[in-house]
């Protein structure tokens, strides 16, 4: 048996299928397009559950693919155990009502025996005990002695998932030989111990289940098989861990030297958290490839939880600073050939990589620090339950994920209190739901249900912006109605439209439907699934099911809309040019005033790249490039080079858009003919959005000439407001600014010698309280620096004081407290006074023991705050 690389085997596998007339296709993307159960792709057929079903139909009734998969059901074993993996590649082969049983073992059989040369003997099959028919194939076609086939019960060989399609399964196992055994003379595949490894499950969907439990049997019955391409690997180079393989045993490789600590393949703490960062570091390189990005919700949770596991187990290494982007490049290096995307944004997984991290190693330190103080209270107490309420004040406010917070605390043989966490994280998200305000409408929702019935709306907007149309539907309230009265606002459905739907970040098209004896205003188009529906609002007259009316989109909505919308084509290309390749389009808004586009980029944009993007969109707008849009198949564009979006699900035929050879996009918006018909583009602003994610807001057209005449309209009257005209402006704001800047220094002069001459009067005022003079006193907006300086002036002359005070400015308190340096030795401490002092207005701070300063909130408590000073150093 040659010891074949996991390269290989995947490559082997493929070819072998195609062979078989198997429609290879590539991985899909660990987010899932249509299932909404699932939150990262898991298994190889995951994916093609839609074909499974029959809601959709497959590209080849015989398919055979090489599926990334993540899965973190057993995340706390991975690192301690030898085969627990978040990330693996699942081999499958499937027939959709084609072939069955007899094709799929015996093609099974001939990979393993002939093609990868395992040997015979070693090899076992498991059957479900009722599948006769699996038996008959395995003793009679493929001869496999009777001994080695091994029927199992319903738990272990038949696959169900509540109702719906099911069936038994055969399984076929390896024997790695008596070394590995329990020593049982009855020992075979089923048993509890390491000698029989189950590597390849052929599972038979051949009966429904329905909710009495009856199995039915299935016309078309079909094949979904999984091999864990690892598992195999291990086989097949006779190794006892996935760790062990080639190419993971590369970046396993790649830890260690980072490190400096040897790998012993054992069980010690080193060696655990060596494989946490491989297997991790695999996970959050294909994750970021597919366009997952690091937040506190969902996978975006997912992924921040492993990333921040495995920076935690490097410093745990001793590893010096970031080191995760860099180990990425090996995962690249060993798995780009077979994943392309893995090449193509090796620059954008680098680019996260080292942000997050760098991010979390801000912190990490700081909230290990505040775990170990927890428990020493714990341990002090003699209690090992970390609180709900401190588990998730490290969760809110330092950034550590509830697993990683219980990963600690279990290092140390304490538990955290997850039922008060989650309360917490309840309450919190309930706050936030209470404070949000949406703007939808939700009268106005899709509801697939209100048009049942109705056949798909044929789209003619690509083509005109009129037409003689037919209504099919009219909604009232959501209820079907006969017909519409005057001042009705309701939802209409056309048999076809003109109307562009909002679709893709674009806005829908607006405009006017007429009769003979009525008109409508059309207010807005949504699609569900098929079907466009159009609020509208009756101006005049009566409509009814069945009228032939005329429609007509607003022009100049339409143009200025598409103006916009293909001005974000070539602002994305702009990007690109200036940020580099790994910047991503995150989604959009394009609306008849302007337009928004979001993309992946980690830091904010400096103003010589602004004007260099914007400089670049506009000469490509001035080449007067033609606009041309083709539909083409899905394959055929991206050969061409046409950019695709992350995750957008797109059909068996595309639109693609191309604006001259600069810009070549698949999309189904609306847009001009010749990139010069934008007219200018003009850059608002650039800001971050969420982590890894910019925006950048602009105008065109007529949206750049209206900006352009409000901000001409203000200089007119900022000019009229300083007596001068538009082109002394400038000159009369620098003069005006050098009076004020002089009547700010005279006023703070004023200040200060006010404060000198009331000098003695304050020390005068200062109360005896416990042998030490007390100063208290409230300023009115003066600045703190300035009240530090006058106590440094009383401290300067006297000694055994304590100077307490506060100042108000635009409704915030700042407090100062200041000691004399003789009451130091005495144990008085301005840091723990202000502390009290500050908390009796609201507010909190603290600072040294000569000197300290807080804010607070709340100004009618100063007087209150300033007493306490008082009742302080009586407790002295």
């Amino acid at each position: 048996m040659e010891k074949l690389g996991l390269n290989e085997l995947r490559r082997m596998f493929q070819e072998f299928y195609e062979g078989k007339d198997h429609y290879a296709r590539k991985s899909f993307s660990l987010i899932p397009e249509k299932d909404k159960s699932l939150l990262l792709i898991n298994s190889g057929m995951a994916p093609l559950k839609p074909y499974f079903a029959g809601l959709e139909t497959p590209p080849s009734k015989r398919m055979t693919t090489c599926q990334k998969c993540i899965r973190t059901g057993d995340i706390e074993n991975v690192g301690y155990t030898a085969r627990h993996a978040t990330f693996f590649e699942m081999l499958g082969s499937f027939s959709f009502g084609d072939y069955f049983k007899v094709e799929s073992i015996t093609w099974g059989w001939e990979f393993i025996t002939e093609v990868l040369d395992m040997p015979v003997d070693r090899l076992w099959a498991s059957v479900y005990e009722e599948d006769h028919e699996a038996v008959e194939i395995w003793k009679n076609i493929i001869g496999l002695p009777e001994e080695r086939i091994v029927p199992l019960g319903k738990d272990d060989n038949f696959w169900e998932i509540g109702t719906g399609p099911c069936g038994p399964c055969s399984e076929i196992y390896f024997d790695r030989g008596e070394k590995y055994g329990c020593g049982k003379p009855d020992c075979k595949p089923g048993c509890e111990c390491d000698r029989y490894v189950e590597f390849w499950n052929h599972v038979f969907t051949q009966f429904n289940r329905d909710d009495a439990g009856n199995y039915t049997p299935l016309a078309h019955p079909n094949i979904d098989t999984g091999m864990g391409l690892e598992r195999l690997a291990c086989i097949m180079q006779e190794v006892d861990s996935i760790f062990n393989v080639d190419t993971i045993q590369y970046i396993l490789k790649s830890v260690v030297e980072l490190s400096g600590v040897e790998y012993k393949d054992g069980t010690a703490n080193t060696d655990i958290s060596i494989r946490i960062i491989t297997d991790h570091i695999r996970s959050v390189t294909f994750m970021i490839a597919d366009g997952i990005l690091p937040s506190n919700e969902g996978r975006g949770y997912v992924l921040r939880r492993l990333l921040r596991r495995a920076a935690r187990h490097g410093k745990l290494l001793g590893i010096q600073g970031s080191f995760l982007a860099d180990l990425s490049k090996k995962v690249i290096e060993v798995s780009g050939s077979a994943y392309p995307e893995l090449e193509e944004r090796r620059d954008y997984i680098h680019k996260i990589l080292t942000v997050e991290e760098d991010k979390f190693s801000t912190t990490i330190d700081q909230g290990t620090a505040i775990i170990h103080d927890y428990m020493k209270e714990l341990n002090a107490a003699s209690q090992t339950i970390l609180s709900g309420e401190k588990v998730f004040k490290l969760y809110d406010t330092y950034g550590f994920p509830l697993e990683l917070t219980q990963e600690i605390l279990e290092e140390n043989s304490c538990t955290a209190d997850v039922e008060g966490f989650n309360e917490h994280m309840l309450h919190q998200k309930e706050q936030a739901r209470s404070a949000r305000k949406s703007d939808e409408d939700e009268g106005w929702s899709d509801d697939a249900t209100m048009f049942a019935g109705l056949e798909d709306t044929t789209f003619i907007g690509y083509d005109t912006l009129s037409g003689q149309v037919s209504i099919k539907g009219l909604f009232l309230d959501k209820q079907p109605v006969a017909s519409l009265s005057e001042g009705d606002s309701a939802i209409l459905v056309l048999d076809k439209t003109p109307f562009y739907a909002e679709s893709g970040g674009q806005a829908s098209d607006t405009g006017i439907l007429k009769g003979d004896h009525f008109e409508l205003e059309v207010l807005s188009v949504s699609k569900s699934k098929g079907i466009y529906a159009h609020k509208v609002k009756v101006v005049t007259g009566t409509v009814k099911i069945g009228d032939i009316i005329s429609a007509q989109v607003s022009i100049e909505r339409r143009n200025n809309t598409a103006r916009n919308h293909t001005a974000t084509h070539i602002l994305h290309k702009a990007l690109k040019e200036v940020l580099g390749n790994h910047v991503e389009q995150a989604g959009s808004n394009v609306t008849e005033d302007s337009l928004r586009f979001d993309f992946t980029h980690f830091e904010g944009i400096s103003k010589s790249d602004l004007q260099k993007i914007e400089s670049i969109v506009n000469e490509k707008i001035n080449y007067f490039f033609p606009v041309i849009t083709e539909v083409k198949s899905v394959e055929d564009a991206i050969s061409s080079g046409a950019t695709a979006l992350f995750g957008e699900k797109y059909g068996d035929t595309v639109r693609v858009v191309s604006v001259g050879d600069y810009s070549t996009e698949l999309c189904g918006g609306t847009h001009i003919t010749n990139s010069g018909q934008i007219g200018a583009f003009r850059i608002l602003s650039e800001n971050g959005v969420a982590a890894g994610v910019r925006r950048i807001e602009a105008i065109t057209g007529t949206g750049l000439y209206r900006k352009l005449k409000t901000e001409e309209e203000l200089v007119h009257s900022a000019a009229d407001a300083l007596k001068t005209n538009v082109s002394g402006l400038l000159n009369r704001i620098t003069i005006l600014n050098d009076e004020l800047k002089a009547s700010k220094k005279e006023l703070e002069d004023l200040k200060r010698q006010a404060m000198s001459s009331g000098l003695d009067a304050l020390i005068a005022e200062a109360k005896l309280v416990n042998g030490v003079r007390l100063i208290t006193k409230a300023f009115k907006d003066y600045d703190i620096n300035d009240l530090r300086t006058l106590s440094d002036e009383i401290k300067a002359e006297n000694k055994g004081i304590i100077i307490v005070f506060a100042t108000e400015t635009n409704g915030k308190v700042t407090f100062m407290v200041s000691v004399s340096d003789d009451l130091l030795e005495k144990g008085y401490h301005a840091g723990n006074m202000i502390k009290q002092i500050a908390a009796a207005a609201g507010g909190g701070g603290g600072g040294k023991a000569d000197m300290a300063q807080a804010g607070a909130k709340d100004p009618s408590k100063i007087n209150d705050a300033l007493n306490l000073a008082e009742t302080l150093l009586q407790q002295y």
